[in-house]
């Protein structure tokens, strides 16, 4: 008989991002080689397919599925045409992850920059068409520095949108 269990299953956390992808296996061996991901299990289906995988970035848990063509929710970046949401990771180096990840055909959408808020962060699209922005922490800041940079920066950005450019 199953004993009771918490309604969090050890090592996951509250919230945990779920990812369908196009090509589940090439997407484990992405994962693995640019983020140095574990694959903890994979659940196999017909012809290869991946099921259910759970894997490990740093301290955080990720599933992932191969989508289901006519499962409703198992539709990837890819057959959408696009993603609306982003996935924040924080790395060691935001600029080795950046680089290795464009080596593996991500496509870039912000290099790695120091932003006000105290780490370097930069933006890909992987393969699979999910985005990730990716970080290192690099400076923790007090309430008030923060409010005082964010105030800053957004003036820096409305002065560079009045004058018709990029900030």
């Amino acid at each position: 008989m199953a004993k009771a269990a918490h309604y969090i299953p050890p090592r996951a956390h509250g919230v945990t991002p779920y990812l369908v992808v196009h090509e589940g296996r090439k997407a484990l061996d992405w994962y693995q080689a640019v983020f140095g991901a574990e694959v903890e299990s994979v659940m196999d289906g017909p012809d290869d397919l991946v099921m259910h995988a759970e894997i490990r970035i740093g301290d955080a848990q990720v599933y992932l599925s191969q989508e289901f063509p006519g499962m409703p929710g198992f539709v990837s970046p890819k057959s959408l045409g696009g993603t609306a949401t982003s996935i924040h990771l924080y790395m060691p180096d935001v600029d080795a992850t950046h680089a290795r990840a464009l080596e593996h055909g991500a496509t870039e959408i912000q290099p790695p920059t120091d932003q006000f808020w105290g780490d370097r962060h930069s933006t890909i699209s992987d393969p699979f068409g999910h985005r990730w922005s990716i970080a290192t922490h690099k400076e923790t800041l007090s309430h008030e520095e923060l409010e005082d940079r964010a105030r800053q920066a957004a003036e820096e950005f409305a002065a560079g949108a009045e004058a018709g450019g990029e900030s």
